[in-house]
């Protein structure tokens, strides 16, 4: 009982943004996490659908940035964003220990779902 609630409170924790500068995740968000109750399967979910949105948020800010670049910079962003997935994929690909349990399975995709949301807010933040 009392891992259940530590692992409760690390996820808790996890979910919520980690700089005050970093934009919340939406609502909706949110209200799924107090939902699943801590259910693994349902916390996949709302962890995969808000990673959605933030992809959606983050593809569009790259599309926005890259149509205001001179092509010289359009190209280092090019390189920059490749180089950032290769990243993101494998530092939070290193966080699905196969001994992890689930918690594991949940703490990869809540990097990748962090990671893609500063990464996104990053992106805005470099357009004029």
């Amino acid at each position: 009982m009392t891992k259940t609630i530590a692992a409760s409170l690390l996820l808790a924790c996890l979910a919520l943004p980690a700089h005050a500068d970093q934009p919340a995740y939406s609502p909706r968000y949110q209200s799924c996490m107090d939902r699943a109750g801590g259910v693994t399967v349902s916390m996949l979910d709302c962890i995969g659908d808000e990673h959605g949105r933030q992809d959606q948020r983050l593809n569009q800010a790259y599309r926005t940035l890259t149509g205001q670049l001179a092509p010289s910079r359009r190209k280092g962003l090019v390189a920059a964003q490749r180089l950032w997935l290769q990243y993101r994929d494998a530092n939070c690909g290193f966080y699905a220990d196969p001994d992890g349990g689930t918690l594991a399975g949940v703490s990869a995709a809540l990097c990748r779902l962090q990671m893609t949301t500063q990464r996104a807010q990053e992106l805005q933040d470099l357009a004029p």
